[in-house]
């Protein structure tokens, strides 16, 4: 067998080829764990909701979006509205994505009828760990900067050290943008389930 000449043509033949067998190597497997990982992501959100309603017995209607406008750009919220087993509305659980200190922040907080917070989690976050990750227990019941059972309809959530009134919480210590993603997204999940009302 002869040696390929070293040439312009010949180097382009063999990295285009290499290209599309590596390409088509991607694509097998981003078929092969698309499946699995869709069904883990439905698994999550499916608990996630019960956890932030705080009720594993519901009934969780078919996810319904409403798109703001805000800053100028579309946002889509989605909100899953929840019954209990003799169809009592228990409101809603609301996803809602903001930019935060290292990307998006994207939040499920579960709503009562009246606008409450009854729980959240956080769905993504890429924020800086041990400051921004901190988010996920800071603003829970016993955490210092606690939102639950607080009602956003009573006035926009807020840093305290951006004003001392109404809706105040306590920032994550040297975390401040974040906590003010994090409660910019409860505010917009709250305007999001009361538009859907």
């Amino acid at each position: 067998m002869q040696k390929l000449q070293s040439s312009l043509k010949n180097m382009v033949v063999v990295l285009v080829g290499f290209s599309l067998v590596i390409g088509g190597l991607l694509a097998w497997v981003n078929h092969v764990t698309a499946k699995p990982i869709a069904e883990k992501a439905e698994k999550t959100l499916a608990q996630g909701i019960k956890t932030v309603m705080g009720n594993d017995n519901i009934k969780v209607a078919a996810p319904e979006n409403v798109t703001e406008t805000i800053d100028g750009k579309p946002f889509t919220f989605v909100v899953h509205r929840a019954t209990d087993a003799s169809g009592k509305d228990l409101g809603a659980a609301v996803e809602s994505t903001t930019g935060g200190f290292g990307g998006d922040l994207r939040v499920l907080v579960g709503f009562a009828p009246d606008g409450t917070i009854l729980g959240y989690t956080i769905l993504q976050s890429s924020e800086t760990p041990g400051l921004g990750a901190k988010a996920q227990q800071w603003f829970q019941k016993d955490g210092k900067g606690n939102v639950i059972g607080k009602n956003p309809g009573q006035g926009d959530l807020h840093v305290s050290k951006d004003d001392k009134s109404g809706n105040a919480v306590d920032a994550i210590t040297a975390s401040t943008i974040t906590s003010r993603a994090f409660l910019k997204a409860i505010n917009q999940a709250y305007a999001a389930y009361k538009k859907k009302g």
